[in-house]
């Protein structure tokens, strides 16, 4: 009897271990010994890419299993090369997510070619960060306020990179539905337009106001117009709606500024399992408030604040549901 007991011992802990074994391989994080790609639609060096760089070397702490988190570059077509990769190529298993240009639902809404996806089908994990858009002049200017602007005969001079850059499109509009005498002038990069700017060959500039702080910041420039979203330190400024009674023109003013709210978008291959997402999501919500991610993006000049993906599906919603007499006048004044 003994004799039977001792292999029956044996085989219980054998059946037992292998049991135990196969619960821990399944309570294993989903994310450990993997490696998650960020592809960035733009270019090495500009903020899309510092920002997405900060990210993934915070990220992998607040992503159980700690995985190891890349950055690869997929420039073209302001980020529509990469919108279309990570809709028809990546794999829906949460192994790649993008950082796409903001400006992406407007060539969607207006049809741009090489627009092969939907941003609404896309698994969003939120944005990044906010981006302001502001029209700052040279300090010395005597245009303090709106109507000093709108006040002077001579055209006040702007620098601007071409009709698909955020800081030509922003004045273009002001000058369309508030009268003010603005007149644009072409360079080839935003530091050219700086440059200018500081060589008192233009007025000033319209830019994320990220970009424009370090010369508010030194008192080169002076912000003094911005559209419906707001940062710290800007909070004063009068909104570009508030200053045109026209139903039509709040329409647009407001669609422009919609995307400044999701100023920095991250996402996933649509039919990415939601309990992926969820562990993105809570991932990125948590590195935004990581300690060490705001020392190194505040050397940067960067400001991480996260949008959740519901917020980002609001905007979308409202600017993709406009009807056609609306975007068509839209199309009149942004390109893509």
């Amino acid at each position: 009897m003994k004799r039977l007991i001792f292999p029956l011992l044996i085989s219980s802990f054998v059946i037992l271990f292998c049991v135990t074994s196969g619960d821990l391989a399944l309570a294993a994080p989903y994310y450990e010994g993997k490696v998650i790609t960020i592809i960035v639609g733009n270019e090495p060096g500009g903020g899309y890419d510092r920002l997405a760089r900060t990210i993934a070397k915070h990220l992998p702490k607040h992503i159980p299993g700690k995985p190891t988190v890349l950055v690869q570059n997929m420039p073209g077509a302001s980020s529509m090369i990469a919108a279309n990769h990570l809709y028809h190529i990546a794999k829906p298993d949460g192994m790649t997510i993008a950082a796409l240009n903001r400006g992406l639902p407007f060539a969607q809404l207006l049809k741009a070619e090489g627009v092969r996806f939907d941003l609404l089908k896309y698994a969003w994990i939120g944005s990044a960060a906010v981006e302001a858009t502001v029209l700052a002049l040279r300090t010395e200017l005597p245009f303090k306020t709106v109507d000093d602007m709108r006040n002077t005969k001579s055209p006040i001079m702007l620098g601007a990179t071409g009709p698909t850059d955020t800081g030509g499109q922003f004045p273009l509009l002001l000058k369309e539905y508030l009268g003010l005498n603005l007149k644009l002038v072409n360079y080839a990069s935003g530091a050219d337009i700086q440059l200018a700017v500081e060589r008192k060959e233009v007025d000033g500039r319209a830019a994320a106001y990220s970009s424009l702080k370090p010369y508010i910041e030194r008192g080169v420039m002076r912000p003094v117009i911005r559209g419906r979203v707001s940062e710290a330190g800007i909070d004063h400024l009068p909104v570009n709606e508030d200053l045109t009674t026209d139903k039509r023109a709040k329409t647009i003013l407001a669609m422009f500024s919609g995307v400044e709210l999701i100023g920095r978008p991250y996402m996933a291959t649509p039919g990415t399992p939601p309990d992926v997402m969820k562990i993105l999501r809570d991932g990125f919500a948590a590195v935004a408030k990581d300690p060490e991610l705001k020392e190194d993006s505040k050397k940067q000049r960067m400001d991480v604040q996260y949008v959740p993906p519901e917020e980002c599906m609001k905007v979308l919603n409202y600017l993709l549901n406009q009807p056609d007499d609306v975007v068509k006048e839209f199309g009149k004044y942004i390109k893509f």
